[in-house]
Order: C-alpha cells, then structure tokens, then sequence
C-alpha cells in the first residue's frame, strides 16, 4: 500500500514510518524539512505540489501539530491549536481534491479530550469529555478545546469516497530517544520515579508495537468510523505505573513529588504539569469490540519488553 504520513518526522510518525516501511509499505512523509527519499515538502497550512502524494494513496495518517512537551503559555497553546487545525482541513482539502482519494483517513486526536476523572473509565460509548470539571487550571479546557477543535476539522471535511477515523491516541511508549518513556525512565534512573502529587491519577498509555497495529488495524477495517481510542486496556494510577517501571530497570525507591515540586520540574524540562496531573483514565472500548488483540495489554509486561529493547542498544527500537 502507498500510505502517506503528514507530520511524521515526530516520535510517533518515526515510529509508524519504521514499522510499516519495514513491513514493505510504500511510506511518504510531508514534512516541513524533507531529508530523506521519500520525504516531501509541505507547510502544513497550504495546498501545493504534496498534495499529489495523496490523490492514488491509500491510506492517509495525519499526525501533524505542535508538540505537547512544552510550557502551556498562551502562545503555545494556541500554536498547538492552529497547527492541529489548519494541518488537517489542508489533508482534507487535498483529499477533497484528489482524483482518486484514499481509502480511509486515519487524523490523531488525543485522550486528552475526556475528563479528569478517577471512578470510571472513558470509552468511546460513555466516556465524559473533559473541559467543565471543577478544581482543575482553567487552562486545562483550552486542551480539550484544541482536541475538540482537531476532529471537527476532520469532520467537516467533504470526503464521500474516503472513511474518516479519529484517532484518541494516549501516551505512546516506545524505547526511542527523546519519547515520554525516556523521559519517564530518566526519573526512574535518577532516583524521582515516585508517585506525583499523591500518584491516584490515571495514566493511559499504549505499547509503541501495538499503536502500529493498531493503526493497521483501522487501516483495513471498512465499519470503523469516528472517534477510536488507542489506549492499552488496563490503566493505571500513577505511583503504581511508575512503581512497575520501577521494578522493570531494577531501582526499588522513587522519590515522591508534591504538586510545586512537579511545578518546579516542569518548568526545569520546560514541559507542563497538565501531562503527569491529568487523570486520564481511558480504554479501547471500540478496538476490542471490534476484536483488536493487543500483544501488551498489561503494563508489567510492557515495561520489561521496554526496558530489555533500551538496554539492547542499537537496533533494537523497531
């Protein structure tokens, strides 16, 4: 297949690019600074010479938009909101255009969009979108905003012959330098890998390997619309996420973080607070009903395949 990935020079289009080149796929990335064969120019914002690359693609992934590992000033977010917004109305103005459109649209979202909760999990189904809870930051609404915002660009765009899937991906875990896992697996080495502000906050992630499947997996089924959650199954609080991760590079103790400390490392890392304070409690509701089997559903066994594949040293990332 001829799949094209807008946006995807970043951690998780390097993921995705490796996995499906590797599997024979022909793989051209829009980016904003081609460096490789099949890299190819584009803005982000405007139609030009890319758009080619989609008309006879056919799968399209639009991962593009500024990265979330940053301080949540007002100038970010709304560069985080822009560059979501205007990145997938021009893929789908080019899909709109395209003689012969591909086949399915898969658009990152994220499961930023549900609500900071801790009695119950959100699936597709039931889940509460985030944006009115109380004893939160106020700017915290503005990031369901940008998710809210980012799939109804997709949304409204006209494309009768191509399925529209959204992706509400949560943190991807892989053993690339510079990815949330490495961030996370530098506190655990230096001896801060405990609970933050009490640790009761879900953390959702997903196995590096099955956020690849799973993309393959939307990618083939045709009754697969919407909203899609990619999420392992089983969530968990954050002091025992990180006390598995822990265990899984062999360091028994880390340090607890109260609120103005985690304020204080965040702004070191130039990062925010709203990635390890957030409850984000969410499931694939959707992916299982539709009998996706994920390879890591638990995370102590994802952590010690993390783990092993970051002291394998080169090579063994893919």
């Amino acid at each position: 297949m001829k799949i094209v990935i807008a946006g995807g020079t970043g951690q998780v289009g390097t993921i995705l690019n490796r996995a499906l080149t590797a599997a024979g796929h022909d793989v051209v990335v829009l980016t904003r600074h081609p460096v490789r064969g099949r890299d190819v120019r584009w803005d982000g914002e405007t139609l030009g010479p890319w758009a080619e690359e989609i008309d006879g693609s056919d799968v399209v992934v639009n991962l593009a938009g500024r990265s979330v590992n940053c301080r949540y000033t007002a100038a970010n977010l709304r560069a985080m909101m822009d560059s979501r917004v205007r990145s997938t109305r021009v893929v789908g103005e080019a899909i709109t255009a395209a003689v012969r459109p591909p086949r399915v649209w898969l658009q990152m979202s994220t499961a930023t969009a549900y609500s900071h909760r801790f009695d119950a999990p959100n699936d597709e189904a039931t889940g509460e979108l985030g944006g009115s809870e109380s004893g939160v930051p106020g700017y915290w609404a503005y990031s369901v905003e940008i998710a809210q915002a980012w799939e109804r660009a997709q949304g409204q765009a006209e494309t009768p012959h191509t399925r529209k899937v959204s992706m509400r991906a949560a943190m991807v875990m892989s053993p690339d330098r510079g990815g949330v896992f490495d961030v996370l697996l530098r506190l655990v080495r230096l001896g801060l890998g405990g609970p933050v502000a009490g640790g009761a906050q879900y953390v959702s992630w997903i196995h590096d390997r099955d956020f690849v499947r799973a993309v393959e997996f939307l990618a083939g089924r045709d009754d697969l619309t919407g909203p899609v959650n990619l999420a392992a199954p089983v969530p968990l609080p954050q002091r025992t996420f990180m006390r598995v991760l822990r265990a899984a590079w062999g360091v028994p103790v880390g340090l607890p973080a109260t609120r103005w400390m985690a304020e204080l490392g965040a702004f070191a890392l130039r990062s925010d607070t709203e990635l390890l304070l957030k409850s984000r409690r969410v499931v694939p509701g959707r992916l299982l009903e539709a009998g996706f089997a994920f390879d890591h559903a638990q995370w102590p066994e994802a952590a010690a395949d993390l783990v092993r594949r970051v002291r394998g040293g080169p090579g063994s990332t893919g």
